[in-house]
């Protein structure tokens, strides 16, 4: 059994590690796990002509999480007001107490405090799985969030497999969603 029901993936950029969380979230849905959360389905377009989005696990919903500020700018185009709208699907979750809560990442906004750092505190301080996708540049501010130097997986499915299937039993889902393949990876 796992103690820590949370962990974050070491990532180096990339879609790789999307395409990771994603292709675990459908297996562990396979198995009859609940699995719930948000992962990226386009991330930052160099142009700045597309949002970075995320997908709601559960129903496919897309939210855009960036704002158009225009091919000059060198701001951060995330947006609050569409992280805000996502966060509700991390909220449900707590409710629901699923099998395994996905979150796109540990970022910027995360380690000030911001973005879905609140709701990733409230499902780890009730004992809710937790993965998410962290960078090196990120790692220490992780470890500090979490209290747990050694809750990082590398970026390899047998390793994320081994962790979900370290967790605590949990109920399995009664009829499993096939809303995840309706999610298009990158």
């Amino acid at each position: 059994m796992n103690d820590m029901p949370f962990a974050a993936v070491l990532h180096a950029g990339g879609g790789e590690g999307d395409a990771l969380l994603l292709g675990l979230a459908r297996t562990l849905k396979r198995q009859g796990w609940r699995v719930r959360g948000l992962i990226s389905v386009r991330g930052k377009d160099p142009s700045g002509r597309l949002p970075m989005q995320i997908a709601d696990l559960r129903d496919g919903r897309i939210f855009d999480i960036s704002q158009a500020l225009g091919p000059g700018s060198h701001a951060c185009s995330l947006d609050p007001g569409g992280l805000a709208q996502a966060s509700t699907v991390l909220r449900e979750a707590l409710t629901e107490r699923p099998n395994l809560v996905l979150v796109n990442r540990f970022g910027m906004q995360e380690a000030s405090g911001r973005g879905f750092a609140q709701e990733m505190l409230a499902l780890m301080s009730e004992a809710i799985p937790l993965l998410t996708l962290v960078s090196p540049q990120y790692q220490a501010d992780w470890q500090r969030f979490t209290g747990h130097p050694d809750c990082l997986l590398p970026q390899r499915k047998s390793a994320l497999l081994a962790w979900a299937h370290s967790l605590p039993a949990r109920m399995p889902a009664l009829v499993p969603t096939e809303a995840d393949d309706r999610i298009r990876e990158g």
